[in-house]
């Protein structure tokens, strides 16, 4: 069984990372000490789960956890360093710090250290998330201890809500747009001005087509936006949907 280690000390140890393509070094009194850190570990960078929802949702809710208090925001993976710097360049993931914790010292001494051999990764971290404050662990989501890779408790939602209950989550737009378009152009610049940040899905990239655009949307013009999975329009129905926000 994994057990927490709320009310303790997080381990002492030094990450050999990459940064600016050199090697450096970071310690754990560098990343924790008086500061309040949210970290989120996971088994692997470059993984399903954790390129598809984990990394992702953090990054985007990272500044709102700043916003709260929070210093950093810290992904930790039992992965070599450049394993870890292509992840975090593929990722576009600006708002985290990525820590590899490649000879899983860290991941061992705070008993999250788990065999994978079973698909071929060796022992790796235990999916959990928990806040640090000033090098002390005050809260840890650990995922159930089952087979495969459960993905439950140590999401940024439920780490955000334990910060702060009555949280305000931002709204989470998207829009499909395409190159040249001026309706695009124009929505854009209302989102940015109403203080909206969003995902841009650009028909033309990544093999993204009108056919796409049509089977998603049941539309065949850009932009075509979405605020919280609700189908707004175009430019002109988020003009009038924002008059009045």
């Amino acid at each position: 069984m994994l057990g927490s280690s709320e009310g303790k000390k997080v381990p002492q140890v030094t990450f050999p990372i990459r940064r600016d393509n050199e090697w450096q070094s970071v310690t754990s009194n560098e990343l924790f000490t008086d500061q309040t850190v949210v970290v989120f570990a996971l088994p692997g960078a470059f993984t399903p789960t954790c390129s598809s929802t984990h990394l992702p949702r953090y990054n985007e809710l990272a500044p709102v956890f700043k916003e709260l208090g929070v210093d950093r925001v810290v992904c930790l993976s039992v992965n070599d360093p450049f394993v870890m710097q292509a992840w975090a360049e593929d990722q576009h993931a600006d708002n985290i710090e990525f820590i590899p914790d490649g000879n899983g010292d860290f991941t061992r001494e705070i008993g999250m250290l788990v065999s994978k051999s079973n698909v071929g990764f060796g022992d790796r971290s235990w999916r959990y998330s928990m806040l640090v404050k000033n090098g002390v662990i005050e809260k840890m989501f650990i995922e159930p201890d089952k087979p495969g890779d459960p993905f439950e408790v140590s999401d940024a939602d439920t780490m955000l809500h334990y910060i702060k209950p009555d949280v305000t989550l931002p709204a989470r737009v998207s829009l499909f747009t395409k190159p040249g378009c001026p309706h695009c152009t124009r929505a854009k610049a209302l989102l940015q001005k109403k203080g909206y940040k969003y995902e841009e899905i650009t028909l033309g990239a990544a093999g993204l087509s009108y056919s796409t655009l049509q089977a998603v949307t049941g539309r065949g013009t850009t932009p075509q936006i979405f605020i919280d999975g609700q189908l707004i329009g175009g430019a002109d129905e988020l003009e009038a949907l924002m008059a009045n926000r």
